[in-house]
């Protein structure tokens, strides 16, 4: 009896804090293309994941992680880039959601030898519901700017994938 009475709070417990805290919570994955502006110019195929952890309707906090790796015939350069920023989203409710964001952190890059340097981003996307808490990121664009051995990367960014939302 008591393990049932437990569980039954427990539950509404959980139920209370996720209808609370409902779409503030957004995590995206998927998969991710860039285009590597160094000398020469490299196309690269990788992921992205990120979080952004919504203030209000309109505006979060978003931490970006994304890697992108070179085909495997030409194993000479992989990116890493690390950002946060804010992000501002247009809540279009039951439609789509377009939104832009300023990031900034590092990046770290592997073409013969590892260098590491400070990384920016600015971009947005468009994410279309499928679900109530599913969408679908149609596209996110960014331009990223690195400087690597003693040079500016002038990249594009253009990713699509899941959301889900808590």
């Amino acid at each position: 009896m008591f393990r049932r009475l437990a569980l039954l709070l427990a539950l509404v417990f959980l139920v209370s804090i996720s209808a609370r805290a409902q779409g503030r919570i957004e995590l995206f994955g998927g998969y991710s293309f860039e285009r590597y502006g160094a000398t020469p110019e490299r196309n690269l195929n990788g992921w992205e994941l990120s979080g952004n952890y919504k203030l209000a309707p309109w505006v979060g906090i978003v931490a970006d992680l994304d890697a992108h790796y070179p085909v495997p015939s030409a194993l000479d350069a992989r990116t890493l880039n690390l950002m946060v920023g804010p992000q501002f989203t247009i809540p279009f409710h039951g439609r789509f959601s377009p939104f832009v964001h300023a990031l900034g952190g590092v990046g770290h890059v592997r073409a013969g030898e590892a260098r590491t340097s400070v990384a920016g981003a600015i971009g947005g996307g468009v994410d279309l519901p499928l679900a109530p808490l599913i969408s679908w990121r149609v596209i996110q664009a960014d331009y990223i700017i690195t400087r690597f051995f003693n040079g500016t990367q002038n990249n594009i960014r253009i990713s699509s994938g899941l959301v889900i939302r808590f």
